[in-house]
């Protein structure tokens, strides 16, 4: 049994994540800005799985309230060997003419905090000689579809060379790279939901999650649930970025 520090815990995949970590026997840190949300799903983990659950409200996107989840992922008692970072958002919004702030918010949350928290979790564990950063990115790092696009493809690059850093230390950096997935994100982004496309083109959260620890596990540094998204994944770095871009240009937000 080891612990794991999700981020973006109260919902979507981070709730997925939460539940099979707990239920694989794994002690978790939930991190989120809603403490009610948490302190309720902390008590049902420790009901159903009998593990401990520790909530860390934070707002990932404030320096103070991050470094104390950085201090967290330092400490030396009950050690994380797992870091989630999974907290994100959809803007929703075109760049051009988009509220600034908005923007800055969100290269705070999917950028900024990915870098601090990845920092402080691989230092920590390679000093201990194992551990694993998982950071969740998107198919949409391949595309060309606003700064969200832009935002999980740094994560995705860097979680690449930090994979490439870590080699031989025992810690391992693994990118999940999802497609559209059935949670709340596109409800509270205000973009098109589950009515808007082919339910073939949908993955369960459970799926996901799922497959993601299986290739954290295995130590693979991309990790993309299901062969039709591994599928699109290689067409859409085959194709010319003129194409992905007319692509990017369909996009309705």
């Amino acid at each position: 049994m080891g612990t794991a520090l999700i981020t973006g815990a109260s919902a979507g995949l981070g709730l997925e994540f939460a539940w099979q970590l707990a239920t694989a026997r794994h002690d978790v840190v939930l991190v989120a800005r809603d403490t009610e949300r948490l302190e309720r799903l902390a008590a049902q983990l420790r009901a159903a799985a009998g593990i401990h659950a520790e909530v860390l409200t934070a707002d990932l996107t404030d320096r103070a309230d991050l470094e104390r989840v950085a201090d967290r992922l330092r400490a030396t008692e009950r050690p994380v060997g797992l870091l989630v970072n999974n907290a994100g958002l959809g803007l929703g919004q075109r760049f051009v003419g988009g509220d600034l702030a908005r923007e800055e918010s969100a290269l705070d949350l999917m950028v900024k905090a990915v870098l601090v928290l990845s920092h402080a979790a691989a230092g920590a564990m390679t000093e201990r000689g194992r551990g694993a950063v998982l950071n969740v990115a998107s198919v949409a790092a391949l595309m060309a579809s606003g700064t969200y696009s832009a935002h999980k493809a740094w994560v995705r690059t860097f979680t690449e060379g930090l994979a490439v850093e870590l080699a031989g230390t025992g810690v391992t950096a693994t990118a999940l790279c999802p497609g559209l997935t059935h949670t709340e994100f596109h409800e509270r982004a205000g973009l098109r939901g589950s009515d808007s496309y082919p339910e073939l083109a949908w993955l369960g959260a459970d799926r996901v999650v799922a497959t993601a620890l299986a290739d954290v596990r295995r130590g693979a540094v991309i990790s993309t649930p299901s062969l039709r998204y591994r599928v699109a994944s290689g067409v859409l770095r085959a194709l010319p970025r003129t194409a992905v871009r007319r692509i990017g240009e369909l996009r309705v937000d």
